[in-house]
Order: structure tokens, then C-alpha cells, then sequence
């Protein structure tokens, strides 16, 4: 069987690498030849867990079809978030937990997609349905990713699956999840030694809007009064980006992990910022704009600026 890589989006969380690696061990256990990669460096929360588990970061790689044929997705489906040649490349997997977008194929693939807070749930559903025994080691990885995504639990789109997953992955990788879970989450909040371009693209994500081209970038702190210092360093940073890539729209979450409270700063038209305005019915007020409770891109940042966008 040929190899095939398997890997999650660009600019990687600890889910987009953590299920790349607990997927790539279940299939190699169910006959294939995979490899996990990444599509960039791990951040430090990333770090932070591959190192409790005693992992060494995938390598990142920048094409695949010079290496392989056929590749395996995880944690995201759209090709704009994929590998630059995704489209010279056979997608044979997909597991996924994120809105299907622009995502077409010439031969039937397996597609497991849920409405889950993270995919690393849904890799600890395929390990119970396959029967396949979870190593100490892949059940700490897959937990720092449910830990991750879902913000310890408190982000709403957590799910009972989730919660059932934290406490088994826990008890097989022999940590207090909740312990554990805030360590790894605060060794992520350190933004102080990076610059603003670091930071805007350490976890960002674009997206087609209605043909428009829109970025939302998110950074966890735990003060956001002191993120915010650096306002308009940012707001250069992220005006900049958009001028050299083409973003219609730029936006920044800016989330505090403790309080589960964000503040959003947005660049762009004014067209689109009135698009914005209306998606989160708030009022922009010199780019920036409090945004209490909104913690997840994927369930409260996307689907409301999806509408806007459509409307």
C-alpha cells in the first residue's frame, strides 16, 4: 500500500496536530502507511503538550505531491486552509468537525465529520468503534486537543462527546485533565516575546464569504488589557496583511481564557466592516468592539459572518 501523509490545517493547533498523529498510529494499526506532517511549526501550547507525551513536533512540509500520491485531512476540509497543492494530491480521509466548504473530489472518499468541539473526539470514537487499545502517550495528545479547542470545557461548543472523551483520555494518559488542562492552555497565553505578524497568522484562518475574502485570527491571553496596549501594532500588522494577500476583511479575536471573554479588532472596507456590524449586531468603535462570551471561531465567530456576508 502506498504511504500516504496525513495532516491537519495551516498555521496547526494542537487538535489540527494532535488528531494528525493519533489518526496516522489508528491507520497504520488498520493496515496503511501513513505519516503525520503539519503544514507549519507547532505553537506553544502545541509545544507544551507534544512535550508532556514525549512527542517530537511532525515535520512541516510545504507540498505533498512530491512526495505522495494520496493524503489524509484532518481537522479541516477546506482548500484554502490546505496544503498549497491539495489539488494535485488524491484526498482518500477526511475526519473533520468544521463546516464543509469549496470541498469537491473525483472518486468517493471516507468522510467523518460531526458537530463536536473537536476532532480528536471523533478519533477517540473511531478507536472504541475499531477496538484499536489507545497508547498512554496518543490518549494524552488527543486530549490536549479536546482541552484545546474547547477551552477546557467552556467553550460552547463543547459536547457531552467531549466531556465522555476528556475523562477517558485523562484516565489512560494518567493526568488530572483539569490541572493539566489550564497549565497547557496558560503556556499558550505568552505573546509577549512575538511580534504583531507572529501573531495575527500563529492561528488564523480564511475563509470565502460570498466571494469575499475574509481572515479571522485568534490569540488567548489570560490579560487582555495588556494585549490591548498593542492595539494599534496590531491593527498595522493585520492592515498590512490584507493589502499584501488580498483580505476584504481582517479580524482579530483577541480571547481571554479565564473569563471566557473576547475583544475583536477588525480591519478592512467599509463595506465589510458594516457586514461585520451587523453579523455580531455591535457597534465598531475606532476597530475594536467587546465581544462578551464569544470564544469559538467555528460556531460564534463563522456562521454569523457567513449570513452577513450572504445577505
Amino acid at each position: 500500500m502506498a504511504k500516504e501523509l496525513i495532516f491537519g490545517h495551516q498555521n496547526p493547533d494542537t487538535d489540527a496536530i494532535g488528531t494528525a498523529i493519533a489518526y496516522s498510529y489508528l491507520q497504520n494499526k488498520l493496515g496503511y502507511d501513513t505519516e503525520a506532517v503539519a503544514l507549519g511549526e507547532a505553537n506553544d501550547e502545541t509545544k507544551y503538550a507534544l512535550n508532556k507525551f514525549g512527542f517530537t513536533a511532525p515535520r512541516v512540509i510545504k507540498t505533498a505531491s512530491n512526495e505522495v500520491d494520496a493524503v489524509m485531512l484532518v481537522d479541516h476540509n477546506e482548500p484554502q486552509q490546505s496544503v498549497s497543492d491539495i489539488d494535485k494530491v488524491k484526498v482518500t480521509h477526511v475526519v473533520d468537525h468544521h463546516r464543509i466548504m469549496n470541498f469537491n473530489t473525483a472518486d468517493p472518499l471516507y468522510y467523518r465529520a460531526a458537530p463536536v468541539g473537536c476532532t480528536s473526539t471523533i478519533m477517540w470514537q473511531m478507536y472504541n468503534e475499531k477496538e484499536i487499545e489507545i497508547p498512554q502517550d496518543i490518549a494524552g495528545i488527543m486530549l490536549s486537543a479536546i482541552i484545546s479547542d474547547t477551552l477546557l470545557l467552556k467553550s460552547p461548543t463543547t459536547t457531552d462527546q467531549d466531556k465522555e472523551a476528556v475523562v477517558s483520555l485523562a484516565n489512560i494518559a494518567g493526568v488530572d485533565y483539569k490541572e493539566y488542562g489550564l497549565k497547557m492552555l496558560k503556556a499558550g497565553t505568552n505573546i509577549a516575546d512575538k511580534s504583531e505578524e507572529d501573531l495575527i497568522d500563529l492561528d488564523a484562518k480564511s475563509f470565502e464569504l460570498n466571494g469575499s475574502n475574509v481572515r479571522v485570527a485568534q490569540i488567548n491571553v489570560v490579560d487582555l488589557p495588556e494585549a490591548l496596549e498593542r492595539k494599534d501594532a496590531f491593527l498595522q500588522a493585520m492592515d498590512e496583511a490584507s493589502k499584501r494577500e488580498g483580505y476584504d476583511m481582517f479580524m482579530l479575536l483577541i480571547t481571554n481564557i479565564l473569563d471566557s471573554d473576547s475583544e475583536a479588532l477588525v480591519v478592512g472596507s467599509d463595506e465589510s466592516k458594516a457586514k461585520f456590524e451587523k453579523a455580531f449586531n455591535a457597534k465598531l468603535s475606532d476597530s475594536e468592539v467587546k465581544l462578551p462570551g464569544v470564544v469559538s471561531r467555528k460556531k460564534q465567530v463563522v456562521p454569523p459572518l457567513t449570513n452577513a456576508f450572504e445577505a
